[in-house]
């Protein structure tokens, strides 16, 4: 594969596809178009009782765009992951052209969670989260679902399906389902940095009015 730049890989989102690695040692990137495709509905985030609970105990601190890079470190800290040197590169080049973005989970300013994605249009193409303390990815994409609804945003992409993004409300559909969902919201406005950061009572308000 030839050198992938900033704007091939924007074209790319456009399409439905997005770009991966089989690990952080291998400088090859391999481009995937997955027949079954996981979405979060923005309606449909379920917030359990637990997890209402740590909510409401806000022993930590959410924001935007503050460790871009701490995020995505954060996600291949892990023994197995796809992100290698280049793609790190790529996203953070996105990052600083307005098109990438974190959610942060601070605690007592330590980065304990994070999720970070590519916006499109009215499209969030949600990349890769970590927990480095209980439900703190849990709590990040709770904010982040409030924030792309507030945002504005029609479409949250998981790329994949796992149990615990099922359990939060997650569906997977097919890849033909998914194009109509995309050409719909790569056509719409949305703006991820406008919104201020939600406050705790805020999030579980609106959660309960759309439930």
């Amino acid at each position: 594969m030839g050198e992938i730049t900033p704007a091939m890989l924007m074209r790319a989102y456009a399409i439905g596809v997005f770009p991966m690695s089989e690990h952080r040692d291998d400088p090859e990137i391999f481009w995937v178009d997955p027949r079954r495709r996981g979405v979060f509905p923005l309606e449909g985030f379920h917030i359990s009782r637990s997890l209402a609970k740590t909510i409401r105990r806000e022993d930590y601190q959410i924001t935007i765009n503050r460790d871009f890079l701490g995020v995505v470190d954060g996600c291949a800290d892990r023994d197995d992951t796809w992100i290698n040197a280049e793609i790190r590169h790529l996203y953070n080049a996105l990052h600083e052209r307005g098109q990438a973005h974190s959610l942060e989970v601070w605690r007592e300013d330590n980065l304990i969670g994070g999720v970070y994605g590519v916006t499109l249009g009215a499209a969030f193409f949600g990349e890769s989260m970590f927990s480095r303390a209980r439900d703190a990815s849990k709590i990040a994409l709770a904010y982040l679902v409030d924030h792309l609804r507030r945002g504005g945003f029609r479409l949250f992409d998981t790329q994949f399906i796992t149990p615990h993004l099922a359990s939060l409300g997650a569906v997977e559909i097919s890849r033909a389902e998914y194009h109509v969902l995309l050409r719909d919201a790569i056509e719409g406005n949305a703006d991820f940095e406008r919104p201020a950061v939600a406050d705790a009572q805020g999030v579980l308000q609106r959660r309960t009015q759309t439930s």
